[in-house]
């Protein structure tokens, strides 16, 4: 656990990092406790193309999925008292970097790879881990991407060996000196 910022007002919150790291079942709980409207852009993509993710990488390939997912994310964080948690390559675009940082106080939810595989070893619906070997998988994942988040976060938290209560109420706790939700001007 450590804090990389000391406050930073934003008009939403954006939780970052890869896939199982709790994302989503801990952004649902944050948004519920700071009364924030929850958004998972993984969802939200599937709610506008009418498809489930591993058929949109099948008919439009990684490039056209991430397209999706950037016109998805832009929309989100137009808005304000949001939480949104993106998906695990969200940070791979300059562009949603900049407006992840613009338009939000972003939390990195950190994760290694050995929990990622107790958390999502045997899920079908990710399609950048259907191959043999889903350890090197996600080493080669965390490689690439740990350096965006990082670039990208003003808080860490690393999840790996916490329970959802004590991740909440540490998050919580910090998130209550360390944000405030800031609404920009009409």
């Amino acid at each position: 656990m450590l804090a990389l910022a000391p406050m930073n007002p934003a008009p939403n919150l954006v939780l970052v990092g890869p896939m199982g790291a709790g994302k989503s079942s801990i952004g649902r709980r944050l948004a519920e406790r700071f009364g924030l409207a929850f958004f998972d852009v993984d969802q939200c993509i599937i709610d506008r193309v009418g498809a489930s993710i591993p058929t949109i990488f099948e008919y439009a390939g990684e490039a056209g999925f991430r397209e999706h997912e950037r016109l998805v994310l832009a929309d989100l964080l137009a808005g304000e008292k949001q939480l949104i948690s993106t998906g695990g390559g969200s940070v791979l675009h300059p562009d949603n970097r900049r407006l992840i940082r613009e338009r939000g106080f972003v939390v990195y939810l950190k994760v290694g790879v050995d929990a990622q595989l107790k958390r999502i070893g045997n899920d079908k619906n990710r399609p950048l881990l259907q191959r043999d070997d889903r350890r090197q998988a996600l080493q080669d994942l965390t490689a690439l991407r740990d350096p965006l988040y990082r670039e990208v976060a003003d808080l860490l938290f690393d999840t790996d060996h916490y329970t959802i209560a004590e991740i909440m109420a540490e998050l919580c706790s910090r998130l209550s000196t360390q944000w405030q939700c800031h609404r920009t001007a009409p």
